[in-house]
């Protein structure tokens, strides 16, 4: 990036800060972490679980946890079932930090009580198993520090059994941009604009008649292609991208944009960096996910809007999904700079889905009609004039929280993308 981009882009965050024009989020505060637990039940285990902010992490230990880039989970099992369980600390984090290893980490900082009072804090808000039938317990497992949200899977195994859950929890303080649609905190659409498909040739068709593309604010002018269908919610979809290392986005505030501009300057990593809206049913985004990679100058991010479909009861979302290469000057974004898309927007498509082959939790694959197609040599471009070219279909991915294997994944029998034909076959066999 040349040095007059440098210098716009300085000038453009500090007028964008100081003019007032973002919104600043409210104050950190709110229930303290028990009272805010997301809790699941199943056969007869109860389970919840709280992630806690740095100053909360500080005050329950009496150390920094955060500036050693650790984070406390909270979890609380209920077993209502005749056997004892047991639960795994690795199922939350692979490098999970024992209470004793913690401890050690503070060994040098003044702390009340000296080494030793530290050491058996630690210990004392550990976890402890088992957990016997009828008993309820709780503590803490030390994992490595997540900023935007964590999913806190619990494994808790017993003889000749085990379950699991996977809980997505938006870390305290982080200032997500589906806070700003509400999508998790209230209906969007009435009962009866709902409409739950139970035949896969209906669902098809109703997928294949909406809008080719997401528009600019008034609808005036199309932009991306809508190139993804996401089946599932919180309790599937979700936890499976963010297992994959995908990243809620953060809301356009003041604080936002300044991290955002000095990494665009760094080329610092910010793997919750913001994306600008497009709209779709008269609105923006309802959220934005992005795995991002060690620039903020590349990712692969997407959009999704709630759509008052529903495939089997579950949740259908609309997104856009596009590959972040670069970063350039432009007239057509607010803040006079955009990311440059990959123009092979179908690659970004392609790897979502094989990624999420690799979640677990994808039980079926298809493809729709969508924009239609757009060739190489004759590309369409979107709002910010980046050009794309694609075979012009949707790839719909339906999720279920119970594990799938590579082979147990269903192909839905609809159309097919030619791509996945020439140049990556599906991530897995028909399900027989």
């Amino acid at each position: 990036m040349n040095g007059m981009v440098h210098r716009l882009l300085v000038a453009v965050v500090v007028a964008f800060v100081w003019s007032g024009c973002a919104s600043t989020p409210p104050p950190a505060g709110g229930p303290p972490y028990k009272d805010r637990a997301v809790t699941r039940t199943e056969g007869g285990l109860r389970v919840s679980a709280a992630v806690l902010s740095a100053e909360e992490s500080a005050e329950v230990y009496g150390a920094p946890l955060a500036k050693k880039a650790m984070q406390p989970v909270w979890v609380e099992v209920s077993n209502h079932e005749t056997l004892s369980y047991f639960l795994m600390s690795p199922g939350l984090d692979p490098n999970f930090f024992p209470a004793s290893e913690a401890a050690e980490a503070f060994e040098n900082d003044e702390s009340p009580g000296g080494k030793d009072e530290l050491d058996r804090r630690f210990r004392r808000l550990a976890f402890q198993n088992p957990i016997l039938p009828g008993q309820t317990k709780s503590g803490f497992v030390l994992t490595h520090l997540n900023e935007g949200a964590k999913l806190v899977q619990l494994d808790l195994v017993a003889s000749a059994n085990a379950r699991t859950f996977s809980i997505l929890i938006v870390v305290p303080g982080f200032y997500a941009d589906y806070y700003v649609s509400e999508v998790f905190r209230r209906e969007i659409y009435p009962p009866e604009k709902i409409v739950n498909y139970t035949d896969d040739d209906a669902f098809r068709l109703a997928l294949e008649a909406l809008p080719c593309c997401a528009t600019n604010k008034d609808g005036s002018k199309n932009g991306d292609p809508l190139n993804l269908i996401v089946v599932g919610g919180l309790d599937d979809a979700f936890p499976a991208l963010v297992r994959r290392g995908w990243s809620p986005t953060e809301q356009k505030w003041s604080g936002a944009i300044m991290r955002m501009a000095t990494s665009a300057l760094s080329g610092d990593r910010y793997v919750n960096a913001p994306v600008s809206d497009l709209y779709l049913f008269g609105r923006a985004q309802d959220l934005a996910l992005q795995k991002a990679r060690d620039t903020v100058h590349q990712r692969n991010h997407l959009r999704l809007w709630l759509s008052p479909m529903r495939y089997q009861g579950k949740a259908v979302w609309v997104g856009q999904i596009s590959r972040d290469i670069g970063t350039r000057l432009t007239i057509h974004s607010p803040t006079l700079t955009t990311h440059k898309i990959d123009p092979d927007v179908d690659e970004a498509r392609r790897a979502l889905a094989e990624d999420m082959a690799y979640s677990q939790n994808l039980t079926k694959l298809g493809f729709v009609k969508g924009v239609g197609p757009a060739m190489q040599s004759a590309p369409s471009e979107n709002l910010t004039t980046d050009p794309y070219y694609t075979d012009g279909y949707r790839q719909v991915l339906v999720f279920d929280r119970h594990p799938t294997s590579l082979s147990e994944i269903e192909i839905l029998p609809w159309a097919m993308s030619t791509k996945s034909n020439s140049s990556s076959n599906p991530p897995a066999g028909r399900k027989q």
